[in-house]
């Protein structure tokens, strides 16, 4: 018991590996790939800053097998089509030019209508991945970020009786109404992980970081914490702070560069490139 003594100090939050090959983690793709194998396009919402780089500096280290290009989507997708044609010849006509990963955490209207219509407006063969959420290696990552912000407690800590920082999270994304009813399943995996409860929120939409505020203290839960479910590049992180001092809650930093998000680039193209292997075969 923990009653009477102060709280034990914060230990230092290290963040678990996701590079191929260690630990329980399996290698998203193979360790080698054949030269026409379809390139990996980044769909950057926004503009390709350092978070985007990092994250494809990332993805190249562990995975310099695959042709990856970087693309931003800042002016509506035009050089994404170009890019899908460059990639294309480089392949063999009618074969699967690119995979595209949209560097979004869940369903982005805005962002998947950018990518469709680069592919319709660059004629070539092109499969689109689905979003990297939901996943429980986000929900890990989001933990993480909380834990750094001292918002969260570090994993380990739920062995102890330690009062909690806060009572109650707001998971906030973008991608509006529909980015965040699909952030829910992602609410729910960190609120497994931090026995609190934990709602979603839209920072283009609703329910908004105000309602979710409203939601969470009808419950009991006063002393709110505000992660933001983005990468970065899709929404200025300025905007997150601002909602969370409209609240009185504490703000952790985006995802960002994290390992997990590079390793969740990686799974959406491994499992695209498994179908592109599979008909090949038939």
């Amino acid at each position: 018991m923990n009653e009477g003594h102060d709280d034990p100090p914060k230990l230092p939050v290290r963040e678990r590996s996701y590079r191929p090959g260690t630990g329980r983690h399996r290698r998203p793709l193979p360790a080698t790939l054949p030269p026409d194998a379809p390139a990996l396009v980044l769909a950057v919402p926004g503009k390709a800053g350092d978070v985007a780089a990092e994250i494809a500096s990332i993805i190249r280290l562990d995975n310099p097998q695959v042709d990856l290009r970087l693309v931003s989507l800042v002016d509506g997708g035009a050089d994404l089509a170009k890019e899908f044609v460059s990639a294309a010849a480089d392949r063999p006509a009618a074969e699967t030019a690119a995979v595209v990963v949209p560097l979004v955490t869940g369903p982005h209207p805005r962002v998947m209508r950018a990518v469709r219509d680069a592919v319709t407006q660059s004629e070539t063969p092109v499969m689109i991945a689905h979003p990297l959420g939901p996943h429980p290696l986000l929900a890990e990552a989001l933990h993480m970020r909380l834990a750094e912000a001292g918002l969260a407690r570090v994993d380990r800590m739920r062995l102890f009786n330690v009062t909690s920082p806060v009572d109650g999270i707001i998971v906030a994304t973008t991608g509006g109404d529909e980015g965040a009813r699909g952030a829910d399943a992602t609410a729910v995996l960190l609120a497994a992980r931090l026995t609190l409860p934990v709602v979603p929120a839209a920072l283009d939409g609703v329910p908004n970081v105000a309602d979710a505020a409203e939601r969470l203290r009808k419950i009991g839960a006063n002393r709110l914490a505000l992660v933001p479910f983005v990468i970065g590049p899709e929404a200025d992180h300025d905007r997150a702070t601002a909602a969370a001092e409209a609240i009185g809650a504490g703000c952790a930093a985006p995802l960002g560069a994290h390992e997990a998000v590079a390793r969740l680039v990686g799974m959406r193209y491994g499992s695209a490139l498994g179908s592109y292997e599979e008909s090949d075969e038939d």
